[in-house]
């Protein structure tokens, strides 16, 4: 009998491995929606739905293995991660859902959460206030006027799956929706700068790099206190906190 495996869990869901069937439970259905949506309309590789039963989500696992993971090398050729640049330019470029994504997030919106998070990091010493303050200015920015595309909105490493050099799956749509092209490119390349020229040459266009480490920073800044509470470590090696002291 195939063992249950926990991919991920929290107070606000939690993914189970069962053999090659990814279950995905979810206490708020509206991101269920949004996932199976995404996947319809994306014109890239995604899961299989085979069923779903609320609170549920079957989802077939895709073939290959992720592009890395956040605070390990990743041992993905600079093939694969330009192929996974390439497939993100064929998402951006394809016609956007009337949603607003995570990425797609008012600035005022982002800029009020910034503050906040910042002053809640240095008043409770999470952080040192120069780190603190150091990347609030770099995150600056990301904070200005784009142009809306079809963004996956939770871009992680372990998000794509790649084989044989070529992309065979994307995962984890919830956070899909019109947003900043550059936010999907910033949260692929969090924690692995060294692969950026990779994605950038895949993507096949000129982007602003002071951008993406404005988003390196900024989601950074807004993830610590979300990650230590809900039972990850942002302070691991390689992770959030690395990636702050990284802009010093």
């Amino acid at each position: 009998m195939d063992e249950v495996e926990v991919v991920v869990a929290h107070s606000e869901r939690a993914t189970l491995r069962v053999g090659d069937v990814f279950l995905k439970v979810d206490a708020d259905q509206a991101r269920i929606d949004v996932e199976v949506e995404a996947m319809a309309l994306a014109p890239v590789p995604t899961p299989e739905v085979l069923w779903r039963k609320p609170p549920v989500l079957a989802l077939a696992a895709v073939p290959g293995r992720a592009l890395g993971r956040l605070g390990e090398p990743s041992t993905a050729s600079p093939t694969a991660w330009a192929a996974a640049g390439a497939v993100i330019r064929t998402l951006h470029d394809a016609p956007r859902p009337a949603r607003r994504g995570r990425a797609g997030r008012g600035l005022e919106e982002l800029a009020t959460d910034l503050d906040g998070e910042c002053e809640w990091l240095v008043a409770n010493g999470v952080l040192p206030a120069g780190l603190v303050t150091r990347n609030r200015q770099v995150a600056e920015a990301a904070l200005r006027p784009w142009t809306a595309v079809f963004t996956h909105g939770d871009l992680q490493i372990t998000h794509v799956f790649v084989d044989d050099d070529e992309v065979t799956g994307i995962i984890d749509w919830s956070e899909a929706g019109s947003g900043d092209a550059l936010f999907d490119l910033a949260i692929l390349t969090l924690g692995h700068e060294e692969h950026l020229g990779d994605v950038i040459a895949g993507y096949g266009t000129d982007v602003d790099l002071d951008v993406i480490r404005a988003w390196w920073s900024l989601r950074s800044l807004l993830a610590v206190r979300w990650l230590a509470g809900h039972g990850f470590d942002p302070f691991a090696p390689g992770c959030e906190v690395d990636v702050l002291r990284s802009r010093m």
